[in-house]
């Protein structure tokens, strides 16, 4: 049976404020030690060291990236070779009917052009996208975060999340404003 509690409620999260840097890492060292995993921080101007407050991983972009390049090649290669050599042999002045250097234009194209797409369509896929409305934009406080406040959100669909707990815990960093977030459908 589906736990329907979570979704009648429509709720996303909680958005605490903050208006120091240094109090913005410090909350983000607090969520991450917490245990929280779906919760994101959001400031006017980049922060330097919140990727470590957050806990944040390297993406897998690149490795995405470099196996769609190394497909491409593999393509590229494998194509023209059946092409010239097993499917339409031609011999022209006595030249060998595959040889590697003919073919490198090809190969790079193929490389750099599977490499683009799964760097575009892997970069849509992690970041979620495309979601034409987010909830936070209905919360006239988050208009703030790019000009001079910093945010903490901790979404709903978190594992620990627990409505009390959550908010006991942002309660507990002193931010400048607590506010709930509806997910409006």
């Amino acid at each position: 049976m589906p736990d329907t509690t979570r979704n009648a409620s429509s709720l996303f999260g909680y958005l605490a404020e903050f208006d120091t840097p240094d109090d913005l890492l410090e909350a983000a060292k607090s969520v991450r030690d917490a245990g929280y995993r779906c919760w994101d921080s959001y400031t006017p101007f980049p922060v330097h060291g919140l990727d470590d407050a957050m806990g944040i991983q390297r993406t897998i972009l690149p490795w995405i990236v470099t196996i769609s390049g190394f497909t491409g090649c593999v393509v590229a290669l494998v194509m023209q070779w059946w092409m010239n050599a097993r499917d339409f042999p031609y011999l022209i002045s006595g030249k060998p009917l595959w040889s590697i250097p003919a073919n490198i234009p090809i190969v790079f194209e193929l490389t750099v052009l599977f490499s683009a797409l799964a760097a575009v369509f892997g970069m849509f896929e992690l970041n979620k996208l495309p979601r034409l409305h987010h909830p936070l934009f209905s919360s006239e406080r988050f208009r703030r975060a790019t000009t001079d406040r910093m945010f903490v959100v901790i979404e709903a669909e978190d594992p620990l999340f627990d409505e009390v707990r959550t908010r006991h815990l942002l309660e507990s960093l002193q931010p400048l404003a607590l506010e709930r977030i509806e997910d409006k459908k």
